[in-house]
């Protein structure tokens, strides 16, 4: 049994406004990332890759929101799920090693900047950018989207849909971000927190891929339910993989001797 989005709770021109909106979203995006590198055009050159990943991750989240697959996740759970990796793990992970924070603190003027820095260190947000916030509004938010009547919901209200994808990119972003974000974070927590955090966090995510395997959301045929589950589980585990490798690889990038200093004994012989 799938999903129909043109029910009596939502007309389907409302469905086609909110995917013309999320375009326009990403859209100004795309535009905000470009002005910012023209506005940086002065200052050391900026990496190619930084761009490839922000484009990419935008058309990434553009895929899953909108379009042939956003169409038909409204009737197969394995193509929602499709969607879902998209939304939710590739295109938040791409759009944070696009370090948009770092090119909007090169392209801003002086007190812009200093603004960007100060809202880094309010309270709110020290507490969203925690690993094990963003970990339980991630995590969280997909097992009440599971579990509960919401995934039933998010497919006959439009509104709901929004609110849930949404949810689903911040959640991601913030929390891809918390642990291998490439931006300046004052808030960075320490390799060991994020380390508990991330193996918790994908410990949470098998674990529902491993319950919804068995236990479909309601209304989904047990074979999609089946399939769209394996997606969820084996397409979640390569990025988590990816997830892995550069927090790995940041901590050693961190900790690592840097060449030219020598020791102070070396240093004085």
């Amino acid at each position: 049994m799938g999903h129909d989005h043109t029910g009596h709770a939502t007309s389907s021109a409302g469905w086609v406004l909110f995917e013309i909106a999320a375009v326009v979203v990403l859209l100004a995006a795309a535009l905000a990332y470009a002005v910012a590198l023209w506005a940086a055009r002065d200052r050391s050159p900026w990496p190619l890759r930084r761009t490839l990943f922000w484009y990419t991750g935008l058309v990434s989240v553009g895929v899953g929101i909108a379009g042939p697959l956003a169409q038909a996740a409204h009737a197969s759970f394995t193509a929602h799920m499709a969607a879902h990796l998209l939304l939710g793990m590739t295109g938040p992970l791409l759009l944070v090693l696009g370090a948009p924070i770092t090119l909007a603190l090169r392209a801003l003027p002086v007190a812009g900047a200093r603004a960007l820095t100060r809202i880094q260190r309010t309270p709110y947000v020290r507490v969203v950018t925690h690993p094990a916030v963003a970990a339980l509004l991630n995590a969280g938010g997909l097992w009440l989207l599971y579990t509960t009547p919401l995934y039933t919901l998010m497919h006959e209200y439009v509104l709901v849909h929004a609110v849930v994808h949404l949810h689903i990119v911040l959640a991601s972003y913030l929390f891809t971000a918390s642990l291998i974000g490439p931006d300046p974070d004052p808030n960075r927590s320490s390799m060991t927190v994020r380390s508990v955090v991330l193996i918790a966090f994908i410990a949470a995510h098998s674990v529902l891929g491993k319950w919804l395997y068995a236990y479909p959301p309601a209304g989904v045929d047990a074979a999609d339910g089946r399939r769209g589950a394996q997606l969820m589980y084996y397409g979640g585990d390569v990025v988590d993989v990816l997830i892995i490798v550069l927090l790995f690889a940041g901590w050693y990038a961190a900790t690592r001797p840097r060449h030219g200093l020598q020791p102070a004994h070396a240093a004085g012989a």
